[in-house]
């Protein structure tokens, strides 16, 4: 996060009202799906995990170039095959709808938990070298910076699917 966020609460509100958004309509939109067919907590995950990537991927895709110049930055793969940064939108996509329909839901849920896993060392490492990023993972749309609020992001997705996998038997 730039120092001039870490100085004035009102702009890290501001830096991260976009992330947040993008999270509370996810959530509301999980919630009324599985209140409209009484689904239970893994199904809201699922939905809440759909909507989430394709609302991220949506973004990515708006500018592509720049979301892979940004992604370059600091995703482990991204670093070494720039074409991973033009192909991980649409891969957020895909997880996103496989999520919405339950399709392959094992490989869903796996896949998603070696992506998050890949995107959080790489966000670590960008952490710890003190590196001051826009994070990626809104595209170049929104301006949101790279932090441990994107470290967290990661985390819980990655814990969500795992959370998934053990017990959507």
């Amino acid at each position: 996060m730039s120092k001039e966020h870490k100085k004035d609460p009102s702009k890290v509100f501001r830096a991260y009202r976009p992330l947040i958004s993008l999270i509370v309509i996810a959530w509301l939109a999980a919630s009324a799906l599985v209140h409209g067919i009484q689904g239970n907590w893994v199904a809201w995950m699922h939905y809440f995990m759909g909507f989430f990537l394709c609302q991220f991927a949506m973004l990515k895709i708006f500018q592509p170039v720049g979301f892979a110049d940004g992604f370059q930055m600091y995703d482990l793969i991204a670093k070494r095959f720039r074409l991973y940064g033009y192909v991980y939108p649409f891969i957020e996509l895909i997880l996103g709808l496989a999520y919405l329909s339950f399709i392959l839901p094992i490989f869903t849920y796996v896949l998603t938990i070696l992506i998050t896993l890949i995107g959080s060392v790489g966000v670590i490492q960008a952490l710890k070298k003190g590196m001051d990023l826009r994070c990626a993972c809104m595209g170049t749309v929104l301006d949101v910076p790279l932090s441990t609020v994107t470290l967290t992001e990661d985390i819980a997705m990655g814990v969500m699917a795992l959370f998934m996998l053990i017990f959507n038997r």
